[in-house]
This record gives structure tokens, sequence and C-alpha cells, in this order.
């Protein structure tokens, strides 16, 4: 008996993983060498660095193209493992479903429409003096708003009735933090899940829904 084989069995099924979902995987590589380089920096410059790259109005209206794409690219909290499993859990199934290039779509669906309304709401605030004019420069960095809009489109991955209890609990789950002492970001995760929703268009002819009754079942005859 070759006790590699195994082992060798399992390396493969992982590598066949990462190719089936090379975007996420990229993205994820790039999370992993960008919050090493965080942890080099010294807490001050940090603090700097990180706001050059933030959604925030102030960058926003400097370099919005810049600020939208570096922002996606970075974690504030500098803690990078926890998003390896919500990144095989929702993005690499989505972006096998879907497709790389309608995965993306999503993916810069939300993260760039959400950032913009949930700034433009923020902006509107401080005209309206319900917000301070230093939360221009508020830090608004991370990946957390296009996953919520790919955990949204995945709604459509499942068959009725599952897809309706999914929905039901994403929505639960997005729009609790609203019912007290919402934030601007909580605001920006909503507005993600329904631009998420709206891709509805992208998951046409994307095959049969998927049914874990059926899958759980296993094939007849």
């Amino acid at each position: 008996m070759h006790r590699g084989i195994p082992f060798r069995r399992g390396l493969g099924a992982v590598a066949a993983f990462v190719r089936s979902a090379p975007g996420t995987f990229v993205w994820l590589a790039v999370l992993f060498l960008t919050t090493v380089a965080l942890h080099r920096m010294s807490p001050g410059f940090e603090q700097h660095f990180l706001r050059r790259r933030s959604t925030n109005i102030h960058e926003l209206s400097r370099d919005p193209v810049r600020v939208l794409i570096t922002s996606a690219m970075w974690i504030e909290d500098g803690h990078w493992v926890p998003y390896v499993p919500l990144y095989a859990v929702f993005h690499a199934p989505a972006e096998r479903w879907l497709g790389t290039a309608r995965w993306l779509t999503v993916c810069v669906a939300a993260h760039v429409l959400a950032s913009l309304i949930s700034e433009g709401l923020l902006l509107k605030a401080i005209h309206d003096g319900l917000a301070p004019h230093s939360a221009v420069n508020t830090l608004d960095i991370g990946v957390s708003y296009a996953l919520a809009g790919v955990v949204a489109v995945l709604t459509y991955r499942f068959a009725a009735p599952w897809r309706y209890a999914y929905l039901a609990m994403v929505l639960l789950v997005f729009a609790l933090p609203l019912t007290e002492s919402p934030t601007f970001t909580d605001v920006g995760h909503l507005v993600s899940v329904l631009i998420g929703l709206a891709c509805y268009p992208l998951v046409r002819g994307r095959g049969k829904a998927w049914d874990p009754k059926e899958t759980l079942a296993g094939p007849r005859g």
C-alpha cells in the first residue's frame, strides 16, 4: 500500500478546486500579500496608507477609479484567514457556476455601486448636518460589498423552495444591523445584496438550479 497516494489525491483535489475558480483564488492571493505588507507597516503609516486607498468622499472626489480598484485589494483589520472559507464557500461556487467574466461583473457592480451609493448618502448627511465634516476622510476599504453581492446572486443557484429560504436568511443577516445603530457601511451591505439580486440576467442559461434534496437522495435506478 502506498500511503502517499491518498495525500497526492488530496492535493490533486485541492488543485482542481483552485483551478475551477481562478479569479477567486488570485484575488485571495492578492489579499494575502497585501495583508502581509500591512503587518510590516507602523500603525501611524498604516492608517495614512489605507486612507489613501479608501473609497471615502475625499479620495473619490480626487481619483475615483484608482480608489475603487485599490480599496478591494486591502483588508482594514489585517485578518486574512477568515476570508479563506468565505471565498471558498461563496465566491468559488459562484465563479464556477457563472464563469469568471460574469462572476467578476457581479463583484464589480456590487463593490462600485454600493460604495458610491453609501458614500453619496454620507455626503448628504454631512450637508444636512447629520454627520461631521471629518467623515469625508472615513476609512472605507475591503471586500465585503463584493462578497455580499455574490452571496445574494447565489440565491438563483437554488431551486424552489430552497431559494426562498436562502433568500430570507440572506436578507435577515444583512438587514438586521439596520435595526439598531446602523452605519453607512451597513447600508452599503444591504445595497450590495439588492445589486446581487438585480444581476438575475447574468444567471440565465447557466444550467439547472440546484436542488439539495435531489443531491442527498442520489441517483435513481
